[in-house]
């Protein structure tokens, strides 16, 4: 044989060999197991504590398991539950778990001597035992967690952050959590259920068990932009737990619109266009673009502006446009009113403006001709037939 052919078959064995190792299956488990995280704990004399359990099935065929507790003292109470529920038999499909829980109240004036209790499930050639060894001890201290699931969002001064905090219990004994937010001055907080609108003070949360909460952050309106921390105390008893979550405002326009000097006044003749000077400031943080200028105004009435539009207005600043008016020819002498609005993506301020009209000189010499012509005739009239 060639070496260039003993090369290529060596390197082929190299790849066949490890492959067809890789695709021996694993050694297979399978049988009834009763089985918990923690199979030895501590927990006071005069609490409920609760332990959770799990009876997992590895190949077998669906069937039902009686439960059972042994080695109880005499007047401890131990009970099973499954879906918060006292059960007495559990069914686990094949290859699946059944989650369970060992609930135990043990009197205050209980021995401190160690126990062992032991869990166990039956059926018809399957049975799995645990045995659980539970200390006592006068005091055990309380032992809370509390953490965000997104601790940074984004928003502008207009928005409602809200974060879910989620509260565990690591203590073997059911807690009332309460629970603070310092966030920076003039920010609203409040905390409320996680699937509901009731405003929260405190929550009670079993051993070993955890609890979602929501809190709401709203920033003052005229907040500048910025990164601002808010923490967050949980306290239970002897115990306290703490998380830092935060908001990034980002600018946000602020118009305000004006006439020229803070005028909100002018003149106009009827049927004749007059100009308005307007003013139009952006007080706010971020710059405003594309600011769009409109008038509501009285039935006949014609409102143009000049330029219609305002490109960008950064924070600070302020620019003027023209308001041109025109009066219907129809308006009578007095005061009329006139809303004018800038509006920017969603950010808007408006004005009333108070337009004295009066109508024009012309009209007033037509009408006094009218009215000279009227008073001839009259007199005309009267001299022709006083004389019969």
């Amino acid at each position: 044989m060639r070496a260039l052919d003993l090369a290529r078959l060596v390197v082929a064995f190299g790849f066949i060999v490890p492959s067809a190792y890789a695709a021996e299956p694993p050694h297979d488990i399978k049988g009834l197991y009763m089985m918990t995280d923690y199979p030895a704990v501590t927990i006071r004399p005069g609490t409920t504590s609760n332990i959770s359990l799990r009876l997992q099935n590895y190949g077998l065929g669906p069937q039902r398991y009686k439960l059972s507790v042994e080695g109880v003292p005499s007047g401890w109470t131990a009970t099973l539950l499954g879906g918060g529920q006292p059960v007495a038999a559990a069914m686990p499909a094949p290859d699946a778990s059944v989650p369970l829980q060992l609930r135990l109240d043990v009197p205050a004036n209980s021995s401190l001597a160690e126990q062992t209790l032991t869990v166990k499930a039956e059926g018809q050639g399957s049975e799995a035992t645990l045995p659980i060894a539970v200390a006592l001890a006068k005091e055990l201290p309380a032992k809370l967690s509390v953490s965000s699931k997104l601790p940074e969002l984004r928003g502008s001064p207009k928005s409602n952050f809200e974060y879910t905090l989620t509260i565990k219990n690591d203590s073997g004994r059911n807690l009332v959590a309460s629970f603070a937010a310092a966030a920076p001055p003039n920010f609203e907080t409040s905390f409320t259920e996680a699937y509901g609108t009731q405003e929260l003070s405190s929550i009670p949360i079993d051993a070993g068990q955890s609890k979602d909460i929501k809190l709401k952050v709203r920033p003052p309106s005229a907040v500048d932009a910025g990164h601002f921390p808010v923490k967050v105390t949980v306290n239970a008893e002897d115990a306290s737990a703490q998380t830092e979550v935060a908001l990034d405002v980002a600018g946000q326009p602020q118009l305000q619109l004006s006439g020229r000097d803070g005028l909100l006044s002018a003149r106009a003749v009827a049927a004749q266009q007059s100009t308005i000077p307007i003013v139009v400031t952006n007080s706010g943080t971020a710059p405003a673009e594309n600011i769009a200028l409109t008038a509501t105004a009285p039935s006949g009435w014609k409102v143009t502006f000049q330029p219609a539009t305002i490109d960008r207005l950064v924070p600070g600043k302020d620019a003027e446009v023209q308001a041109l008016v025109t009066p219907s020819d129809k308006s009578l002498a007095g005061d009329y009113q006139l809303s004018m609005r800038a509006t920017s993506r969603g950010e808007t301020a408006s004005s009333q403006f108070r337009v004295t009209v009066n109508t024009s000189t012309v009209w007033g010499m037509a009408g006094a001709g009218v009215i000279g012509v009227a008073l001839l005739l009259m007199l005309g009239a009267v001299a022709r037939f006083g004389r019969r």
